[in-house]
């Protein structure tokens, strides 16, 4: 029995290492890309997307949004293959109504693209012209995308858009997905490009969420305008804090009296 006890424990330790060692390898094959792989996926790209020129300079976009609300939209850049997280830029949505992931990037693009089209500072990150436009989305979203170019007349920009789904590249007027091998550099290095801007999308979300919430907690306290949000905010720091504040500290706060304190706890 306890030698059937020692084996499983020896089998359990052997597969823990043979797992670090596959863990090991991905985060070697990452590393890999990021560094002596990197000129050799910007030329596979270049080659699969046909594009016009080198993909050295890769804007991608992403929205994020639960049920339609505080939904914002990312770009980031990736230059020679390499995040530029200077140039990223984030986008609060401000026409879209509801749950409309199109319209929502349409917005997003338009902003942007505009500036592009009026502002001739090629040495700002802003209106620098990229190789390739990234879109994370399948047919739709670059659809999406393309209806803002052809109505900005940007047509010195390459568009193509990852789907997550099964990894396909589409870009415009060619109806067949492009499906590079999983072993491709290319392919990492849109998926990078693409998780990016879906994890920047996510934290500005966040963000925006949060205070979101703050500001709704307490405008539901009669008596606390924007100037007692703002100074209870800034002493006690969360919502939390001001729960968790005593009657005393919350009414020694500037602008504060008890009665107001008081109508505090009822509220929160």
């Amino acid at each position: 029995m306890q030698g059937d006890f020692q084996e499983h424990a020896v089998l359990l330790q052997k597969i823990g290492v043979e797992t670090c060692e596959v863990r090991g390898l991905e985060q070697l094959k990452i590393k890999q890309v990021e560094t002596s792989n990197l000129q050799e996926a910007i030329e596979e790209l270049q080659e699969a997307l046909s594009l016009p020129r080198l993909p050295l300079r890769i804007e991608c976009y992403d929205i994020s949004n639960i049920q339609g609300t505080n939904a914002v939209g990312s770009m980031v850049v990736f230059e020679d293959g390499l995040a530029k997280k200077g140039d990223y830029r984030r986008f609060k949505i401000k026409q879209v109504v509801g749950i409309d992931d199109y319209s929502m990037m349409r917005e997003v693009l338009t902003r942007r693209f505009k500036r592009y089209k009026t502002d001739g500072r090629e040495t700002e990150g802003w209106t620098r012209q990229p190789d390739l436009v990234l879109i994370d989305g399948g047919k739709g979203h670059l659809g999406a995308a393309l209806q803002v170019f052809l109505e900005l007349g940007v047509d010195d920009v390459p568009l193509a858009s990852l789907a997550k789904e099964n990894e396909e590249l589409f870009v415009p007027y060619i109806p067949e997905a492009i499906v590079l091998p999983r072993t491709s550099p290319a392919l990492f290095l849109l998926q990078r490009a693409r998780d990016e801007a879906h994890r920047f999308a996510i934290t500005f979300h966040r963000e925006r969420r949060s205070k979101s919430s703050t500001k709704s907690a307490l405008d539901m306290v009669p008596g606390i305008g924007p100037k007692r949000r703002k100074m209870l905010l800034r002493r006690f720091g969360s919502i939390s804090g001001i729960t968790e504040a005593s009657l005393e500290d919350l009414a020694s706060v500037p602008g504060m009296t008890l009665t107001l304190a008081r109508t505090i706890k009822e509220y929160l």
